[in-house]
């Protein structure tokens, strides 16, 4: 029994490194430019800025899926107004922040440029993002960021794309 194990053992080694260097080569053969790859500049520094105010692996996600920089040098309010306009480099709709942090609680609606605040105040972006996801929760929160607070996507994280 044990000599089969060690006979086991060596055969799946064996083809464990002779397929390694296929496998290497394979790799080592490809490009940049042939995975869809880019560089950011200055991305690293970004992420130090965020992660100095307590941003997690979450908010990075969320930040690069919205601009590449993690900036907010979009268009003002991401070209909305009221409800649907949008702050921040997670592009927080005002809407959803009014109704979810305590910093904007009884704004309304009309108020929405106070938001603007967070394009130039990164910690209190990434702690608004964080009050405002505590108080929908996970689900909740991602429905009404993507598919916009009045939408009903606050009322059923099922709403059709």
């Amino acid at each position: 029994m044990q000599f089969h194990l060690v006979a086991f053992a060596i055969a799946l080694l064996s083809t464990v490194t002779d397929a390694a260097p296929a496998e290497a080569q394979a790799l080592s053969s490809r490009t940049l430019g042939n995975t869809g790859s880019y560089t950011i500049s200055g991305l690293g520094a970004r992420k130090q800025q965020l992660t100095a105010c307590g941003a997690n692996s979450l908010d990075m996600a969320i930040a690069m899926l919205e601009t590449d920089k993690m900036s907010t040098d979009y268009t003002y309010g991401d070209g909305k107004t009221g409800d649907s306009a949008n702050f921040g480099v997670f592009k927080q709709n005002w809407g959803m922040l009014r109704g979810s942090t305590s910093r904007y609680s009884g704004k309304t609606a009309a108020e929405y440029n106070t938001g603007a605040e967070l394009n130039s105040n990164l910690c209190l972006d990434i702690s608004l993002r964080h009050e405002s996801m505590n108080h929908y929760g996970e689900a909740t929160w991602f429905a009404g960021h993507r598919n916009g607070a009045r939408s009903g996507s606050l009322r059923t994280t099922k709403a059709e794309d």
